[in-house]
């Protein structure tokens, strides 16, 4: 994935001016709605009047001025914003006009700029089978740039995906509630395609308002028949040889992937995590706006 430094910055460049785009025009009223401020923040004091709530009274300006006072909150608009990002191996598998990693990087970008369109602060989380490096949230385009270079550029140490230790960070790191992201293939399941994430899962939804953005790539879920080929784990570097011209061969591994994707549904529908899947070649403006008004 080495790219020069001037490759970076124009490919940066790029898609700074596409997300943010489609920020301001699109996204910024459907995040605003979907992506609500979870606490109530002080704004004033002022004089009691009738039906306001007695719990409210402001005990020592009443005392102060002789009259009854009452405290007025406003609903804290300001989010904590965090993208936990999968920067595996298996994100550089791409057989349409871009990769997974690609699209992961556009899709962030798209969340970040809506977040700081709205003034909240955003912070990444880029994972492999371990957390590779952690972006503190904070405000401002050149942050937002910084998290879009890292998430475009970075080399992981690990080729492996583990989420559940992705979402153990996030868990552990901030503790005041935020809305969060996880943008993965989601691959991460064991030799029965079962989630291996839903003890972390479970615990991070107590905590945070998690949403799930899944990516693939068409390729991922079909076996062309072409016949002999040689495939080789991106993560694990296992490799075999494969007869694709088999019909049973191709139904087997296209009945994987759709009991692995069922498995993960459900589990995400157990613990009441929104979700979309997106294609590499697919509409993700469409998706994500889908995503938006499921809340």
């Amino acid at each position: 994935m080495a790219r020069t430094t001037t490759d970076l910055l124009k490919k940066v460049r790029k898609i700074e001016i596409k997300t943010r785009a489609l920020s301001h025009q699109i996204f910024a009223g459907q995040y605003h709605s979907a992506f609500k401020g979870r606490g109530m923040a002080f704004s004033e004091v002022r004089e009691y009047q009738w039906g306001d709530d007695v719990r409210s009274m402001d005990w020592n300006v009443t005392a102060r001025m002789h009259a009854p006072y009452v405290k007025v909150f406003e609903e804290e608009r300001e989010l904590t914003v965090v993208l936990l990002v999968d920067i595996s191996r298996s994100g550089l598998f791409g057989t349409q006009a871009r990769t997974k990693r690609d699209l992961i990087a556009e899709i962030a970008a798209v969340l970040s700029f809506s977040a700081i369109l709205n003034n909240d602060k955003v912070g990444a989380l880029l994972f492999s089978d371990r957390v590779e490096k952690f972006i503190p949230p904070k405000k401002g385009r050149s942050h937002l740039l910084h998290i879009l270079r890292e998430v475009l550029e970075y080399e992981p140490l690990s080729d492996g995906t583990d989420i559940g230790e992705a979402l153990r960070y996030l868990t552990n790191a901030i503790k005041k509630k935020c809305t969060a992201f996880v943008l993965s293939d989601m691959l991460d399941v064991d030799a029965e395609g079962a989630p291996r994430y839903e003890d972390a899962l479970k615990v991070a939804v107590g905590r945070h308002d998690l949403s799930v953005i899944k990516v693939h790539d068409p390729r991922e879920r079909t076996l062309p028949p072409v016949g002999l080929v040689h495939v080789k784990d991106a993560e694990t570097g296992e490799s075999r040889w494969i007869n694709t011209s088999g019909r049973r061969t191709r139904d087997a591994y296209a009945e994987w992937f759709s009991r692995t994707d069922a498995r993960m549904e459900k589990l995400l529908l157990r613990h009441h995590v929104d979700s979309v899947d997106i294609a590499t070649d697919g509409d993700y403006v469409r998706a994500l706006m889908g995503l938006f008004q499921k809340r």
